[in-house]
């Protein structure tokens, strides 16, 4: 924030503000020239981004275009008070077994010699709770109230999310009010728990006292030019992170610190923040003392903006610097140990221990912390960014050889559906290797990856649309290996957030999300393997032996019966059973193993499916299938699905599907028009009719969508069109 004196320049009558702006690039190039910082960055990037504070991915990334914007992007203000303004305000929660002790502090701006006080009112829908006033000295006010019987606040799918107001008026000594202020807070305590456990250090959150799985992705800056981005376009998100039974983003520190509205919406929502300071993928000038001042006054106000927010999980320094940025000395492709340390281990930590001293901060992500900071990425303690699928292409299988205690980054990309990609492409255009297309991909291997992982798990597809399809049902699969697996290691792991929710533009990434909004086929299948209760089963294909297990994230303990059906592809039944489970509270439950060797003996690895359904207090909460043999090897007969359409409420509709074979990966679409899913990319199967509601979104309408609704499985992306 910069604030500027204008009194002696203010005319009475009209006046006008100009500000004129340079071009950061020539900077950064006079600055490069005289000492080059070393950065990672692709060939459309811009070297030396970070001799400037500025929204590091403007000048590019590997999902983003190379868009340098430039002005002034939030609001500006005239200012004026005669006698004295509210600085700053802030709360602090100290909480006991029935009350919450609340310390509001009030820094006071004074022009005149006056005495002053503050009143704190403390509000719940309307209705005061708490009220003290407190004297001004010094220019500080401290004023102390307790809350009975405090509704707490708690993370999406552990409770309610209460939020309270905290309103502060600054007063003359004749009463009068000079200026007011107001935060809404959440009464709950949110730290991050490190501890010596069998396994190493643990690594988990804690909500009032209860350690909880995060599950969630990271997000970047949902716009190349994010004054675009309305209260609208952020509630979409938020709110889709929240239907996929995601509690926890990190914003990412290759962006910017998020708009309010942001930041307001996840306490509606009980999404916890991970909030990296914006540092991420280069090497920085600490030697510099413009920067470091210049630096320490960004984190202050944003510390200052952001604290009271309930969502705000912990303070994180950076994004990679200690995977390969940082030595022993300045060298060609890394900063030192002590000019990093300036930043990150000084500056930084020290702002966040004097104005949020009851949040946790964390150096880097990943950060191992031990004596060798170098060694990132340690199975052991501290977090992990594990890239060995999607750059390293391991097999998807070796998410399950992880046992990493927080994995807060791991991606697998894939295309937007097909009504996106027509938005930047012209008909000669759509074939993954145009020149279009692959602007459209700033991975250098991007569609490289896709396709080669495309073949290795499915038949090749028949045509463009297909292949963007199916790439969506392959990234959601990769996810699936890795969150279902560290979900099923908790307590040993006690977080994933892949990479990424979002995208900035309309583009081939590793979102879940595109650019317009839509869901991908991860998205969807995070619904369900981020599901609260989930069952999942993992297959030895050597023996024909299935482990099946219940992992639960809710509070209590839950009784359930897992159902199983073991079919042949085209439906018939090979064997079945059902197995009472009591799911243990946040907790993983092995239930037991199925020997299904004789079966796969009999049938073929490539002729079984098995089907797993968790029914709960008399309905299904998850399901899910395991095959013996990849997808490309099933030889599926087409599915026969049909539908049954009724209106709904609010201009939506519910579609009935049903099928007289395995239907894998049935999915709908509504051309011409957009639509919230509840459900999509899911298996059909025989006898067990799946029903989807549709709700318009935007200025889309579900009215004569029954014509336009398609309906595919897996089958579709490689039939070979007749007539």
């Amino acid at each position: 924030t910069w604030e500027f004196d204008v009194k002696d320049a203010l005319v009475p009558g009209e006046n006008t503000i100009e500000v004129r702006f340079a071009s950061t690039i020539p900077y950064i190039q006079e600055r490069q020239a005289q000492r080059a910082l070393p950065g990672w960055g692709g060939p459309k990037e811009v070297a030396g981004r970070a001799w400037v504070r500025k929204e590091p991915c403007n000048f590019g990334w590997d999902w983003g275009p190379v868009v340098v914007t430039c002005g002034i992007w939030r609001d500006i203000d005239i200012v004026a008070f005669s006698d004295a303004r509210l600085a700053d305000v802030s709360v602090r929660q100290e909480h006991e077994e029935e009350t919450v002790g609340l310390t509001v502090g009030a820094n006071v701006d004074a022009v005149a010699d006056s005495a002053l006080s503050v009143a704190v009112t403390v509000s719940l829908d309307g209705e005061v709770v708490a009220e003290a006033q407190a004297p001004v000295v010094d220019g500080v006010a401290h004023a102390e109230l307790v809350v009975e019987n405090p509704q707490l606040w708690w993370p999406s799918g552990m409770g309610d999310q209460p939020l309270y107001e905290v309103a502060v008026s600054l007063m003359h000594a004749s009463g009068e009010v000079l200026d007011s202020a107001a935060k809404r807070v959440g009464l709950r305590t949110l730290r991050l728990d490190r501890h010596p456990d069998e396994w190493g250090e643990s690594f988990q959150f804690v909500a009032n006292g209860v350690p909880f799985f995060a599950k969630g992705a990271n997000w970047i800056p949902a716009d190349a030019f994010v004054t675009r981005m309305t209260v609208d376009d952020y509630r979409h998100l938020i709110q889709s992170a929240a239907d996929a039974n995601m509690n926890m983003l990190r914003v990412w520190g290759g962006g910017i610190y998020e708009q309010d509205m942001f930041y307001d919406l996840c306490d509606e929502m009980g999404i916890c923040i991970w909030q990296d300071f914006m540092f991420a993928c280069s090497t920085y000038p600490s030697f510099d003392d413009a920067f470091l001042a210049n630096v320490q006054g960004e984190a202050e106000d944003n510390v200052r903006r952001l604290r009271h927010h309930p969502c705000i999980a912990l303070w994180c320094g950076n994004n990679e610097l200690e995977q390969g940025l940082v030595g022993d000395e300045w060298s060609a492709g890394q900063m030192s140990w002590e000019d990093y340390g300036k930043l990150f281990d000084t500056l930084i930590p020290d702002v966040v221990s004097e104005l949020d001293p009851d949040r946790d901060y964390w150096p880097c992500s990943p950060h191992t912390p031990s004596d060798d900071r170098r060694d990132f990425n340690n199975p052991s303690c501290g977090d992990a960014h594990l890239w060995d699928v999607w750059h390293g292409r391991k097999p998807f299988e070796w998410y399950r050889t992880c046992t990493h205690r927080f994995n807060s980054e791991f991606g697998f990309q894939s295309f937007p559906e097909p009504a996106t990609v027509r938005g930047y492409t012209a008909p000669q255009d759509r074939n993954v290797t145009t020149y279009v297309m692959e602007h459209h991909q700033r991975s250098g291997i991007g569609n490289t990856a896709i396709m080669q992982y495309m073949l290795d798990w499915f038949r090749l597809p028949t045509r463009f649309d297909m292949t963007l399809w199916l790439s969506q049902i392959l990234q959601g699969m990769a996810m699936k290996y890795a969150v279902e697996h560290w979900r099923r290691a908790m307590p040993r792991g006690m977080g994933t957030l892949y990479w990424q929710l979002n995208d900035c533009w309309p583009v081939a990434s590793w979102a879940s999300i595109d650019y317009h909004g839509r869901w991908k086929a991860l998205q969807f299948m995070a619904k369900k393997f981020n599901a609260p209760l989930l069952v999942s089963g993992v297959e030895d294909l050597a023996t024909g032996d299935v482990e099946l297990h219940v992992t639960s994230d809710l509070m209590q303990p839950q009784a359930a019966t897992l159902n199983w059906y073991l079919t042949a592809v085209d439906g018939t039944e090979v064997d079945q059973g059902a197995l009472p489970v009591e799911a243990s509270a946040r907790a993983n439950t092995r239930v037991e193993t199925l020997g299904l060797g004789a079966h796969v003996s009999e049938h073929g690895p490539r002729d079984l499916l098995l089907w797993l359904e968790l029914e709960a207090d008399g309905e299904i909460v998850s399901s899910n299938l395991v095959t013996f043999a990849r997808p490309k090897h099933l030889e599926l007969a087409a599915p026969g699905i049909t539908t049954e359409i009724v209106e709904a409420p609010d201009g939506a509709m519910q579609v009935t599907l049903q099928s007289e074979r395995p239907a894998l990966w049935a999915w709908l679409e509504l051309p011409g028009a957009d639509g919230l899913f509840s459900d999509n990319f899911f298996h059909l199967r025989p006898g067990s009719p799946v029903t989807v509601t549709i709700t318009p979104r935007g200025d889309s309408s579900c009215a004569g969508a029954a014509d336009a609704l398609r309906v595919r499985s897996l089958v579709d992306t490689y039939a070979v069109e007749t007539g």
